[in-house]
C-alpha cells in the first residue's frame, strides 16, 4: 500500500519524506490557502517544490470545470514536472479529460469520488488514480469503507489498472482499515501516519530497555 501525505505543508512534506515511507503527495486549492498560497504563479511555484522533496506523485488539481479548461490547464500542470499528476473532478467533462489525458500519457488521478459508478466511469476513462472520500462519507454516516470494498470487487472482477486512493482519511485506524480491504493508496495527515508508530507496550518496553541497561553504567 502506497503512503500519500494529503496537504501543502511544506515541513510536513519534508518530515514525512525523512521517514522513508512516503510514496506521494495529494494536495488541492483549499489546501494551499490554508498554507497562504494563492494565485496562479505561487501555486505552481508550490508545486514546483513539493516535487522536489518528494520521490514520487505529486496530484496538482485543476480549477476549470469544462473540458476544453481542464486540458489546458492539465497540460500546463503536466509540463511543470514528470512527478505531476492531473487533478480533475468526476463530472461529465471530467471523464472525458481524464480520456484524453490517458491517450496522451498524462497521469490523472480523479477526484471527489463517492460512488461505485463513479469509481468505474474513472477506470473506463483509463485514470491512473481514482479518489474516494471515505472521510466525508463517514461524516454523513455513510460507510466509507464499505465505498472501497465495493470499488475492489468491481475492479478485481475486471482487471481494472485504476489504483484506489482512499482519500480523506482522518485517523489511524483509517489506514489500516484501507489497507484491510486492499486499497492500493491512502492519503491523509502526518499525525495519521505517524500514528501507527504508537503502542503504549512499545513506551513500556523501550523505557526498561533504558533502565536496565543503565543500570550497568
Amino acid at each position: 500500500m502506497k503512503f500519500f501525505i494529503d496537504t501543502a505543508n511544506l515541513d510536513q512534506i519534508r518530515e514525512a519524506q525523512a521517514l522513508g515511507i512516503l510514496d506521494g503527495v495529494t494536495t488541492n486549492p483549499s489546501l494551499m490557502a490554508k498554507e497562504g498560497i494563492t494565485g496562479e504563479e505561487n501555486i505552481i511555484n508550490h508545486y514546483k517544490t513539493i516535487c522536489d522533496i518528494v520521490d514520487g506523485d505529486v496530484s496538482a488539481e485543476v480549477i476549470a470545470t469544462d473540458f476544453e479548461g481542464m486540458v489546458r490547464e492539465g497540460e500546463a500542470l503536466a509540463a511543470l514536472h514528470p512527478q505531476i499528476v492531473v487533478k480533475i473532478p468526476v463530472i461529465a467533462d471530467g471523464i472525458k479529460a481524464c480520456k484524453y489525458f490517458s491517450d496522451n500519457g498524462i497521469k490523472t488521478n480523479v477526484t471527489l469520488i463517492f460512488s461505485a459508478g463513479q469509481a468505474l466511469l474513472a477506470a473506463k476513462a483509463g485514470a491512473t488514480y481514482m479518489s474516494p472520500f471515505i472521510g466525508r462519507l463517514d461524516d454523513i454516516s455513510t460507510d466509507g469503507l464499505g465505498l472501497i470494498s465495493e470499488i475492489r470487487l468491481i475492479y478485481d472482477n475486471y482487471g481494472y489498472e485504476t489504483q484506489i486512493l482512499a482519500a480523506s482519511v482522518r485517523h489511524t485506524m483509517h489506514i489500516l482499515d484501507c489497507a484491510k480491504i486492499g486499497a492500493d493508496v491512502m492519503t491523509g495527515p502526518l499525525s495519521a501516519i505517524k500514528g501507527l508508530l504508537k503502542h503504549p507496550l512499545t513506551d513500556i518496553g523501550l523505557a526498561q530497555f533504558l533502565e536496565d541497561y543503565n543500570k550497568g553504567n
